[in-house]
């Protein structure tokens, strides 16, 4: 019996469940518990934190360290878009996807299943089971499935998947009807997960709060509906239903080729690669003197917003350590950069304005340290939360995993660097101590003074990044 559903609106802003918009996950919020200060992890794109929900690590602790990176143990001079073919590829060359076990690897040891189904990226969908060969469980996906043999046997069945769409409504609704007749009733895994790739198209497409992004967000709404009604009507109303989104969202300000300007800067290609993540930057460097001379540049530009260094680039001025943000490990590159953002409202009345290296001005990105971006959807209702509740503590998707492995008994890893989010739970406490720190450094650069701060909260050991800005004075 399936005790656990995850429900993820890839982009879902909080401030987009309302009765007018999300009927159906206002009445679930109203009900249940609406966390009011949930977070991302950095970069705040989609793979990194669909790893970091399944692993409950930080991104430097499972290893991929945005949508688009560079795997030194894989391939030390490639810059890869984190899809299923080039994981898979990176599996089978260096033995592991992730750098962690996932919730369907510790499920396995116990004897039970996760099984995922999404409709967003093949990246995403892939990181949640990679093991799924051994470790049991599947992911299924309009491109694949895990175990690859799985594919045949679903399109049989349940036909081919509809071609993708604006809103990409008829692939979700091909995914309820997989959930509902095939992977809770008959595959009955402990955990299962279905990912909506809306409104998180429609926002990069069309722009945050546009017509169609607002129809893809009542049709998204309306698909949840169909799958809480399907519980209520076969049994199983006393499901533990998380809903959850990977991100928040921005208007984006201006496109900046941010390879392109660093190229013209004189950094050639052998000695920086250069990943970009949509509001944030990674750079990987020859070595630390070129990180050194490449921050020193990047300081002095106008869009350049908080710079994280590595431990690897060494003790660069100006620069905070990516440490804090729980983002240096064996892949971590020397410098991750977010753009500079502001809270101007967008035309339809969404907050933050951010640069971006991809898109157009105008319409939805992601991917920086803005406010806006790191604060995002998590919802929960079931006979083990807590109802009509609202929580202010600090939460994240790095405490998803060590929540739902709380919510089946079963103990939780020393090494997750989440948490149980225990006071949302029946039994657990009222409220949790929580404390919120600024990190401050800068630097003279050329045009002047570079500065940064960055703001996190903390609950115990788990760290959640607010915001993080850099300007010049």
């Amino acid at each position: 019996m399936t005790s656990v559903l995850i429900v993820v609106f890839d982009g879902l802003q909080p401030a987009q469940i309302r009765p007018d918009l999300m009927p159906n996950l206002s009445q679930f919020a109203d009900e249940g518990i609406f966390f009011e200060s949930h977070h991302p992890v950095f970069p705040s794109v989609t793979r990194i934190n669909a790893a970091s929900m399944v692993t409950g690590r930080y991104p430097g602790g499972h290893g991929l360290a945005a949508n688009t990176m560079v795997a030194r143990d894989y391939d030390p001079t490639l810059v890869f878009s984190a899809l299923e073919p080039t994981l898979a590829d990176m599996g089978r060359k260096t033995g592991r996807v992730l750098l962690a076990p996932t919730l369907a690897d510790i499920l396995a040891r116990h004897g039970l299943e996760y099984t995922a189904i999404g409709v967003g990226t093949s990246g995403n969908a892939y990181v949640h089971n990679p093991n799924a060969d051994t470790s049991g469980g599947a992911t299924i996906h309009p491109d694949f499935t895990l175990p690859y043999s799985l594919q045949d046997r679903l399109a049989s069945r349940f036909g081919e998947w509809p071609d993708e769409s604006q809103p990409n409504t008829p692939r979700f609704r091909h995914a309820i009807r997989i959930l509902t007749e095939h992977i809770v009733p008959e595959r009955e895994p402990a955990v299962a997960l279905i990912w909506s790739s809306e409104p998180d198209k429609a926002q990069h497409a069309h722009g945050v709060g546009s017509e169609m992004s607002d129809c893809a967000v009542r049709e998204a709404d309306a698909g949840f509906g169909q799958i809480m009604d399907w519980l209520g009507a076969n049994g199983l109303s006393e499901t533990d239903v998380m809903v959850v989104s990977d991100h928040g969202y921005s208007t984006i300000r201006e496109v900046m080729d941010v390879e392109s300007h660093i190229r013209d800067a004189g950094f050639g290609g052998d000695d920086v690669l250069v990943a970009p993540n949509g509001g944030s930057v990674l750079f990987y460097t020859r070595d630390s003197s070129t990180a050194g001379r490449l921050a020193s540049h990047l300081m002095s530009q106008a869009w350049c917003g908080a710079l994280l260094a590595s431990e690897a680039a060494g003790d660069i001025e100006g620069t905070l350590p990516l440490t804090l943000v729980g983002g240096d490990g064996p892949r971590a590159p020397e410098l991750s950069m977010s753009f500079t953002w502001d809270s101007e409202k967008n035309d339809a009345g969404y907050d933050g304005f951010a640069h971006s290296t991809g898109g157009a001005s105008g319409l939805g990105q992601h991917g920086s340290m803005s406010k806006h971006e790191m604060n995002n959807t998590l919802l929960a209702r079931g006979p083990s939360f807590k109802t009509r509740n609202r929580i202010t503590s600090p939460t994240g998707n790095v405490d998803v995993a060590p929540t739902v492995l709380s919510l089946l008994g079963l103990p939780i890893p020393d090494d997750m660097e989440g948490r149980a989010i225990v006071e949302a739970l029946v039994n657990g406490p009222d409220s949790v101590e929580s404390t919120t720190d600024t990190h401050v450094t800068g630097r003279e650069v050329l045009v002047g003074v570079y500065r940064q701060g960055l703001t996190l909260s903390r609950v115990g050991d788990t760290v959640y990044l607010d915001s993080g800005m850099g300007w010049r004075e």
